[in-house]
This record gives C-alpha cells, structure tokens and sequence, in this order.
C-alpha cells in the first residue's frame, strides 16, 4: 500500500525588529557546510531547540528560558554556541541576556529543504 504523503508543517522568519544588537560571531552563509550543520543537528536537543524555533516562535528572537528546558544552564549555552558556530542560529547579547533565531533565509538559500526536514521531524520521548 503506498504510503500518504503527510503535509509538512508550515514554519516563516519573523520580521527583523528595527536597532538589533550585531550578531555574535558566526560563518557567513558562503561558509556554511552541510557535515557541519548536520553533526549541529545531530544531537536530539539541538534538533529540539532548532525545531521549536521553526514551529513555536513567538517573536523574532528567544532566550533559553523561552524553550522551558530542564538543562543546567552551562549545558544550554554549550548547546546554543554550537548551533551558531555550526551557522544554524543567529545569537544577539541584551544586555545579560542571549537571544537566537533560526537563520531561515540563510539555510533555505544554501540547503533547499533541511529545514523542512527539521520542522517535519518527530521528537522521541527524550525527556527534554
């Protein structure tokens, strides 16, 4: 029997706000590598954080609180640094506080289609 093509969830970037902080440090989209990117994402909570993003997103950026994780927090930063420095997230400092999004426009450009992939994924029970 074949098998029912199931619609992918739908996800968009927020507007970009007027006077942003600059970005921390992260490759430009002309470096950004798909083993990189894929070894980011290989770990079930960076897929996790990565997928909330694109599904859940409230406003244009999210601190880690916003994701309601049981992580401590030195954990967390690990886990935040790597998805930017792997080119996925695009981190801003407010004063005390870190915020990321998703670099939508950036990974559609240079990957078609990861982040539907990423959207479509269904989480195991990873006690997040």
């Amino acid at each position: 029997m074949p098998a029912t093509p199931v619609a992918a969830p739908t996800f968009r970037a927020h507007p970009e706000p007027p006077d942003l902080p600059e970005p921390l440090p992260e490759p430009p989209l002309d470096s950004l590598r798909l083993e990189i990117v894929l070894g980011a994402l290989s770990d079930p909570l960076r897929l996790t954080i990565v997928r909330k993003l694109l599904l859940e997103s409230e406003s244009f950026d999210h601190t880690c609180g916003w994701f309601g994780l049981d992580r401590p927090k030195s954990s967390l930063t690990h886990h935040f640094k790597a998805l930017r420095e792997a080119g996925i997230t695009r981190q801003r400092q407010y004063g005390l506080e870190r915020r990321s999004h998703v670099r939508v426009d950036d990974l559609n450009a240079r990957f078609p289609g990861l982040l539907a992939l990423v959207a479509a994924w269904t989480p195991a029970d990873l006690n997040l």
